[in-house]
């Protein structure tokens, strides 16, 4: 039978999720947890190859397993008293033949997180990306805007192949200002700190593109006149054109859409979605 498990995990200590000889990754230790309550060899396939350090909340995963050694309920105990804080399942559910983690899905969701403030947090350092400079929300929120839409976004991603096409659609993308954990009146800008939290959902990604847009957007909230041009940027297909690629620990694989689920932006206040 083929079997979906949805899971988070805090990616910190992984070398990302596909597995690699020699080092830690979320796929290893899935797939060891897996065959060890199972007694069989299992294969994964995964909605979204997140990189070493990149976390997710919606992770999608399917394997294909003898069906009179998998109850759902007893899987999902089993391995989360195995994984469980740095990888929980939150659901283990049997799906059809035809269904599979990462060619079924049509929509991918991110968010990654700026802790913009005079020193950085020890509480946030695993999941946000301290930057101590001033930046100008608004025009972060502009150069999201012009992220919408169907673009070549070879400005934001390594080529895996000289004619492999860079070609995506992204359906939303803004920034909010959420709370500051802790913060005595709950609000966001307390003591001049500020939280910020970019979203974005597209038919697929490209390597690094996710990081490579938060590079390129937090250098054009600091005021780096030659990144606060999107469409310039978008335009050039050169990696050279865009900013630095933002530090893994903030971003989050948010969530996976499968029909018929339609994509909806993963922050407020941002552009609608197209």
């Amino acid at each position: 039978m083929r079997v979906r498990l949805d899971l988070a995990y805090d990616g910190t200590d992984y070398r990302g999720f596909a597995e690699n000889v020699g080092v830690p990754t979320v796929g290893g230790e899935l797939r060891l947890a897996l065959e060890r309550v199972l007694g069989a060899p299992i294969t994964l396939t995964c909605a979204g190859r997140t990189d070493a350090g990149v976390h997710a909340r919606g992770q999608v995963v399917t394997f294909d397993a003898p069906e009179d050694r998998v109850d759902p309920r007893r899987l999902q105990r089993s391995l989360n008293s195995m994984l469980a804080p740095r990888i929980v399942v939150h659901a283990v559910s049997a799906v059809g033949e035809d269904f599979d983690a990462r060619f079924s899905a049509t929509w991918r969701s991110y968010r990654y997180t700026v802790l913009h403030a005079e020193l950085p947090d020890p509480f946030l350092a695993r999941t946000s990306w301290w930057v101590p400079e001033a930046l100008d929300l608004e025009v972060m929120r502009a150069g999201a805007a012009a992220l919408v839409g169907e673009h070549d976004f070879a400005s934001f991603c390594r080529r895996p192949t000289p004619d492999a096409s860079l070609v995506r659609r992204v359906h939303g993308a803004g920034w909010e200002e959420v709370p500051l954990p802790g913060s005595p009146a709950a609000a966001p800008g307390g003591d001049g700190a500020r939280l910020l939290r970019f979203g974005i959902v597209a038919s697929s990604f490209c390597h690094q593109m996710v990081r490579s847009i938060v590079g390129t957007l937090v250098d054009a909230g600091r005021g780096r006149a030659r990144c606060a041009d999107l469409p310039a940027v978008i335009a050039a297909r050169d990696r050279a054109a865009a900013g630095n690629l933002a530090p893994p620990q903030g971003l989050v694989l948010w969530e996976v859409g499968y029909p018929p689920a339609e994509p909806a932006l993963p922050v407020a206040g941002g552009p609608a979605t197209s």
